[in-house]
């Protein structure tokens, strides 16, 4: 690397970190928050689910927006969003403004994620370096959630929740100070509008389907605002599907979900996002309901997984050079499905800890090898005019498959034991045990067959599109 794609890779890493702390610094201290502020504890979850429906919701339409109208440009924007969000929520006096504040860093996270990876990916070309540059990513990330749950634990018990909040504003504020020296502009230039059709109906179509499995896994799955938000969100998104294939400028162009590689990598990366952020749930109702453990002492106890998930991204970027991103797709979801059910024999006492820590260790390195995989394969082979939407349909694999492991992982749970945490320890080791297999199985079937499906003529489709991508892209 030359000394100013150091430099960049440098900004935009701290940036995503940045990103990844602030998604998970609130989990482990909501009850606090929700005293401090007085919320009852059935609002208790909005402040979690309004972060998760902005960002998950927003983010194709603001990746596309950002090779449209400038990466760049989003990014910075995203970046001072985020600073004033964050000291609004940690000024907040009230549940409404908290969660205001909580909306808006949603919506900053849905730009600058697709908008960093974007600039990301086009400052380094296709090769070792830009696998580096992803695994480099993927570690940050992975390390962010669990850095996350752990500075949340200690800024509550030192000094308050607030913090919690305010520690994002002076690195926002860093980034959008630095960025428009360091980071290169670049965008399409368009004479088309902006396809607001395709935006309305794709956007709508993701807040209902997050809407409805946050739901469905607060209430269960047979609840009837569950069901319907369900069935709005898939109803939206087949209509986005049959307006995109008239729309004379898409949002998402049909020919890009043709893609081998945009299919069967989000289709990897939606699994190991589903099934390593359930996995944390399911090891926090053992570690807490079972063992006992504090709020901090569980999030301590998840460093460990995060030291894992740092070396998997540290590896994952030279696996993925030297075999290629389907080997790292195979590899590393066979490791982590190995790894996740070795803790199917976790029992009641003090001492299976150690396999524990051993086994999240471990599951860390193949998940992030799996990841970093992901992230290689579903921007391989896209033209820099569409690096946006590719990292934006990316970025959206991640959040949707965030909220949705845990309120499955959940349902396993709860009709196992009847009443889920809260129940004897050992009713709850039982419903955790079957849900940690099922994880686990989720994880080496969904590995096998994309692996199986990306070594079909991959090759020669990747050089075919990307000809023809070039054909249709408008620089």
């Amino acid at each position: 690397m030359t000394g100013r794609q150091k430099l960049v890779l440098t900004l935009l890493l701290g940036s995503q970190f940045m990103v990844a702390v602030d998604f998970s610094i609130l989990n482990v201290t909501l009850p606090v928050v929700g005293e401090g502020l007085g919320f009852s504890l059935a609002h208790l979850q909005w402040i979690s689910t309004a972060f998760a429906l902005a960002a998950a919701g927003f983010t194709l339409l603001l990746g596309r927006i950002a090779d449209l109208f400038g990466r760049k440009r989003l990014f910075v924007g995203g970046m001072a969003l985020l600073g004033l969000s964050s000291a609004l929520g940690g000024l907040a006096t009230t549940p409404e403004v908290l969660l205001t504040a909580r909306v808006l860093q949603g919506l900053a996270t849905a730009a600058v994620t697709p908008a960093g990876l974007a600039l990301l990916t086009t400052a380094f070309r296709e090769g070792p370096l830009r696998d580096r540059a992803l695994g480099l990513n993927g570690a940050l990330m992975s390390a962010g959630f669990t850095t996350g749950a752990v500075l949340g634990g200690l800024l509550t018990e030192l000094l308050s929740w607030r913090w919690a909040f305010l520690i994002n504003v002076p690195v926002a504020a860093a980034v959008v100070a630095l960025a428009p020296a360091l980071l290169t502009e670049s965008r399409i230039v368009c004479r088309h509008r902006l396809d607001l059709p395709g935006a309305v109906t794709v956007t709508g179509g993701l807040l209902a389907l997050v809407h409805g499995l946050t739901r469905a896994g607060e209430s269960g799955w047979g609840d009837p605002v569950a069901l319907a938000a369900l069935l709005a969100g898939v109803a939206l998104l087949v209509a986005f599907h049959f307006v995109e294939r008239r729309s004379p400028a898409p949002l998402v162009p049909v020919r890009i979900l043709r893609r081998r590689t945009v299919v069967w990598g989000n289709t990897a990366g939606l699994i190991a996002f589903a099934t390593e952020t359930s996995l944390v749930f399911l090891l926090t109702l053992y570690l807490q309901e079972v063992l006992g453990y504090s709020a901090l002492a569980t999030g301590l106890a998840f460093g460990v997984l995060g030291l894992g998930t740092v070396a998997g991204g540290l590896l994952g970027g030279r696996v993925v050079s030297r075999f290629g991103g389907r080997a790292a797709i195979l590899g590393g979801g066979a490791v982590q499905a190995a790894a996740t059910l070795s803790l199917v024999a976790l029992g009641t006492s003090g001492g299976w800890l150690y396999l524990l820590l051993a086994a999240t260790f471990v599951g860390g390195v193949g998940n992030m090898v799996l990841i970093v995989g992901f992230m290689v394969t579903a921007t391989s082979g896209v033209a820099d005019s569409e690096q946006g939407l590719a990292t934006g349909l990316a970025t959206m694999t991640q959040q949707v498959g965030i909220t949705l492991g845990i309120p499955v992982m959940s349902a396993i749970v709860a009709a196992r034991t009847g009443t889920g945490a809260g129940a004897d320890p050992q009713a709850v080791l039982s419903g955790v045990s079957v849900a940690v297999a099922v994880n686990s199985g989720l994880v080496l079937a969904a590995s096998l067959l994309v692996a199986h499906r990306l070594g079909r003529g991959a090759g020669r489709e990747r050089d075919r599109d990307r000809d023809r991508d070039r054909a249709h892209s408008v620089v």
